[in-house]
């Protein structure tokens, strides 16, 4: 921490989450270092055991506060598949193995959760979580986000994430996370 400034490092091997990162937090006065970190995570249905020992995996490597976070799309229709396999599922069938595994399915709810876990010393780490609800379109829209940001519209809208950064920016499960973990840090300020 320099004077008023709060610097934490993020994890991760994906830019597009540190630039979302650095928006949302830049905000309130917090800077956010990329500290670029390929892990090969746990299996678990859980977000937050993965998310858990991400960080203290990273903090054994970046020796400073540090944050990891780990995301799911979870689609009712399909038992909540891809859930904490998104990444990994988007790699290997893309948005167009989802929207053909959705083929003549009429439920299209799904969700996105997002777990943030903060190590900040060797002792101490804590989770904040956030969540989007919304549909499934019928075919990918828009070009901006990225991964599944084309085929998620947020309930109470028309468009995908893809076609309005500023939608996902003021609603996403990110936004609402890392809103919740920049309140505890700007608490110790």
């Amino acid at each position: 921490m320099q004077g008023d400034s709060l610097e934490v490092y993020f994890a991760t091997s994906n830019k597009h989450k540190v630039e979302e990162a650095k928006k949302v937090l830049g905000t309130v006065g917090i800077t956010v270092k990329h500290f670029p970190f390929v892990h090969r995570e746990i299996r678990s249905d859980s977000l937050e055991e993965i998310a858990r020992e991400a960080a203290t995996a990273a903090f054994k490597q970046c020796r400073q506060p540090v944050f990891v976070e780990d995301t799911g799309l979870f689609i009712d229709s399909l038992n909540g598949f891809p859930g904490t396999f998104s990444a990994w599922t988007l790699k290997k069938i893309g948005l167009e193995g989802i929207l053909k595994l959705m083929q003549g399915v009429n439920n299209r709810s799904a969700y996105f959760e997002t777990y943030i876990a903060y190590k900040r010393d060797t002792s101490h780490i804590s989770t904040f979580s956030g969540k989007c609800s919304g549909q499934i379109s019928l075919e990918g829209r828009g070009s901006e986000g990225f991964g599944y940001d084309p085929l998620f519209v947020p309930d109470g809208h028309d468009q995908t994430f893809a076609e309005s950064i500023t939608l996902k920016n003021k609603l996403s499960h990110r936004y609402k996370s890392l809103l919740e973990f920049s309140k505890t840090l700007t608490s110790r300020r």
